[in-house]
């Protein structure tokens, strides 16, 4: 199992790597978006090139991020009955779901999707939209995405029999941290609290 749990750590820390790094391409797409709209205002000048770009980013942060989300506990959940079970069921359960849903899910997506990639690079397949861009590194990034997902499946998978072996804590609590907004905003509204403190306080002595 020590072997198995640094395993484990090493998909988590590609996984986080990976995400932090494709959280750019969020704003790299917003940034070609805005572009694409002031030229295509101010000089009444548009391509399909700047618009499927924005498609392939957006596929590679939703695919690619898959796993990081995993890793993070965010993907989408219902608790409503499984929130009354103790950790260990909840663990138990997990384990069930990801050996006889997600991984069988996501290896007959990654297996069916590869031909689909040889096939458009071995054409050199390109979008039927004029201007538009070569099709195979979107035909790729399923298999990758899917693959990326099953390696955090498997260290998830990991984590949940360690903790059912009480060798580590619960995997699937959320550490909740303060955003550096919220940080900044309780800073505002604490400085105001101790300004007016301040005011009351010279307004009773005079």
């Amino acid at each position: 199992m020590k072997v198995l749990l640094a395993l484990s750590r090493a998909i988590d820390a590609m996984s986080e790597r990976i995400g932090q790094c494709v959280c750019w391409l969020v704003l790299a797409t917003v940034l070609i978006s805005a572009a694409n709209a002031t030229v295509r205002k101010l000089f009444n000048y548009s391509s399909n090139s700047f618009l499927e770009i924005q498609w392939y980013l957006f596929s590679m942060i939703f695919l690619f991020c898959a796993g990081y989300t995993l890793k993070h506990n965010e993907h989408v959940r219902i608790d409503i009955i499984t929130a009354r079970f103790s950790a260990k069921v909840r663990a138990g359960i997990d384990i069930f779901g990801t050996l006889f849903f997600l991984l069988p899910m996501a290896g007959l997506i990654m297996w069916l999707s590869w031909p689909l990639f040889m096939e458009a690079y071995t054409r050199n397949e390109v979008s039927t939209n004029a201007g538009g861009l070569i099709i195979w590194p979107a035909r790729l990034m399923v298999p990758i995405g899917f693959f990326l997902l099953i390696a955090q499946a498997v260290s998830e998978l990991i984590k949940r029999i360690a903790f059912m072996q009480d060798l580590i804590p619960d995997p699937s609590e959320k550490i909740v941290t303060k955003t550096a907004e919220e940080e900044l905003a309780e800073e505002i509204l604490r400085a105001r609290g101790e300004a007016s403190a301040a005011a009351d306080a010279a307004g009773a002595q005079k």
